[in-house]
């Protein structure tokens, strides 16, 4: 489950080419994200910056195509689904990530048009995913709360979920995703996420991917090894009313 503080002020200002516009936004963060990476020691070509589009049109979506972006992410599947249809024919080398919580009865809806699903956090989950067709890229979302309302594995339960993904045909571990909890510092949090790949990696050596990061906290979890940015507000304005 992915969510993100509404963006108020000079950031939904503008047109797409405007300082405040599209553009603009896009520009900043891409900044932003090479000057964390800088100051992690780290190339900003080693980091993905996913543009979570939800609540947006299609029309937005290829906006940001023609503004070189090529990772896009959603998190409900029948705008998804809506807006993957539309786009292909124009942008067939856009990348679908679906980021939100999936009902196990939509899991081969996603595969159809996803590249990869940052939300695999239960065995049923992982058992509806199954399929003889190309492998789909897949992130073991862990739950940093107490709440079980807000999706992801308890860290306590990952190293069986990990072996059931790894033992799955069809799915493609390529890591950890998580959302930090709200009210708290994001960077321990982050950190947490850091030690749990490590644990991963024995039993996944090259599942070492890291998608967490959002507007508001990206920078902290660039500096604890972040590899995948799940970015919305930031760069896309509010959402439309």
């Amino acid at each position: 489950m992915t969510t993100e503080p509404p963006t108020t002020g000079p950031a939904q200002a503008g047109g797409p080419g405007e300082p405040g516009g599209l553009g603009g936004r896009l520009a900043r963060v891409r900044e932003g994200v090479a000057d964390a990476a800088a100051e992690a020691g780290r190339s900003a070509e080693e980091i993905t910056t996913i543009v979570v589009t939800k609540f947006h049109p299609a029309s937005l979506v290829a906006e940001l195509a023609a503004l070189g972006v090529g990772d896009v992410g959603e998190n409900r599947h029948q705008e998804a689904q809506a807006k993957a249809a539309e786009l292909g024919p124009s942008w067939p080398d856009l990348r679908w990530h679906f980021v939100g919580q999936l009902q196990s009865k939509k899991a081969r809806q996603v595969r159809a048009y996803a590249s990869a699903i940052h939300s695999v956090d239960r065995a049923a989950l992982v058992d509806a995913l199954r399929s003889d067709e190309a492998s789909v890229d897949a992130f073991v979302q862990v739950n940093l709360t107490d709440d079980p309302g807000r999706g992801g594995v308890a860290p306590g339960e990952l190293d069986a979920l990990v072996e059931r993904v790894l033992a799955t045909p069809g799915l493609r571990l390529r890591g950890l995703m998580a959302v930090a909890p709200l009210g708290v510092p994001a960077r321990p949090e982050f950190a947490r996420v850091r030690e749990l790949s490590e644990r991963v990696r024995r039993l996944a050596p090259d599942a070492g991917a890291l998608s967490m990061g959002m507007s508001h906290d990206y920078r902290d979890a660039i500096l604890e090894g972040a590899t995948h940015l799940r970015i919305g507000t930031a760069i896309t304005g509010n959402r439309p009313a």
